[in-house]
């Protein structure tokens, strides 16, 4: 089959173009496959991190793609939209994630000849961070999109509620599988300089108001002095409350912070060094956090919010609290370290990674389209 794949691709970085970079490496073993992507992603000053673009720290899979589209120029939009027609491919794929993309995107699949089968997978609908013109937006994109891949429940239903009628596929989130092996615990807390006789929790991925890190901050107050915890992760915003809240916490010399981008080649230290992965989100659709602790076979607490529960299966991968509250994040972490059956969840997790191969992933989206 011949397809045209239009992402985030390098030299921009960040979780999409890591799915995307690993989606491609998985449909070209079958299939023909020419890559898309874009001119300028976002202004600069739209951006909230200190940069969209690869650096020399990151591994990054340096996937050959066309970039042609500009999101600040509707001629592109047109552009991109020819580009792939003059290419014919038997199907066009697409990742959405972002609302502010909706008009380009929504163009580009009003400019593709009709025999063009079209699918979107879709990692966000109903943004954390809501706009006004969300709601149009998406649907002015949705509209012409012949099916989806969903990740989760929740945007499934965000799906259902703009376009009832909507073709879908349901799949879990593949496992991130390009970080290379597990390290020596040990070893990586001394490299990282905490305390290896203290129970180490991960805060790990961008810093945004909607993951919740001010509870599991203010949680480690309600810790006894054993817990340290690790922040590792860019803020998109000011970090300026959070750290407000660690200089008045007293467990401030136990709170290690690595506020900066992590690169793919530091993404193994983090996750070897920690005991558990905490993700004290206050909403949620899925999370990629969740696939990469689940290819360090590192079990995951997380409140009950989204499609985050979809993926951590309480008392099996990890554990769920009941809502975002710093007192019941504590108490799960307690209940965690103090359970006879915690070295059991590794184990579990590495017999579902198996089930959520990208192969798997990349076979069940063909099969699909052949449906549509």
């Amino acid at each position: 089959m011949k397809i045209s794949l239009f992402s985030t691709f390098y030299p921009f970085r960040g979780g999409i173009a890591q799915f995307s970079a690993l989606l491609y490496r998985s449909l070209q073993k079958n299939h023909t496959v020419n890559t898309i992507t874009f001119k300028r992603q976002y202004p600069n000053f739209l951006f909230p991190g200190q940069t969209q673009y690869v650096t020399e720290k990151d591994n990054a899979d340096k996937i050959e793609s066309h970039q042609l589209l500009d999101s600040m120029n509707p001629f592109s939009y047109i552009k991109t939209g020819r580009f792939i027609n003059k290419q014919k491919p038997d199907l066009y794929i697409s990742n959405y994630w972002m609302t502010f993309f909706g008009p380009a995107m929504g163009v580009i699949a009003r400019t593709l000849q009709k025999n063009i089968i079209q699918i979107s997978i879709l990692h966000n609908v109903t943004p954390h961070e809501k706009r006004f013109f969300d709601q149009p937006f998406n649907r002015f994109f949705l509209s012409r999109t012949h099916g989806f891949v969903v990740m989760s429940d929740a945007v499934l239903k965000d799906l259902l509620t703009l376009k009832p009628n909507a073709k879908y596929l349901r799949l879990n989130h593949p496992v991130y599988n390009h970080f290379g092996k597990k390290m020596d615990q040990k070893s990586a807390q001394e490299q990282l300089k905490l305390d290896s006789a203290k129970k180490t929790l991960l805060f790990f991925g961008i810093i945004r108001d909607y993951k919740g890190l001010d509870l599991l901050i203010q949680a480690m107050n309600l810790l006894d002095d054993s817990y340290q915890l690790i922040i590792a992760g860019e803020t998109y915003g000011s970090f300026e409350k959070y750290q407000l809240l660690i200089d008045q916490s007293t467990a401030k010399e136990r709170i290690y912070l690595f506020n900066h981008y992590i690169s793919d080649n530091e993404v193994p230290l983090y996750f070897s060094a920690a005991d558990v992965c905490i993700l004290p989100y206050k909403s949620a659709t899925q999370s990629g956090i969740t696939a990469i602790s689940h290819h360090f076979t590192l079990p995951i607490i997380a409140t009950d919010v989204g499609g985050l529960k979809e993926s951590i299966h309480h008392l099996e991968t990890g554990m769920i609290v009941e809502r975002p509250d710093s007192n019941l994040i504590q108490q799960a972490i307690e209940s965690y370290f103090g359970s006879d059956s915690k070295h059991l969840y590794s184990t579990k997790i590495e017999e579902e990674n198996t089930q959520h191969s990208w192969d798997n992933f990349t076979q069940k989206l063909i099969e699909f389209s052949a449906t549509l």
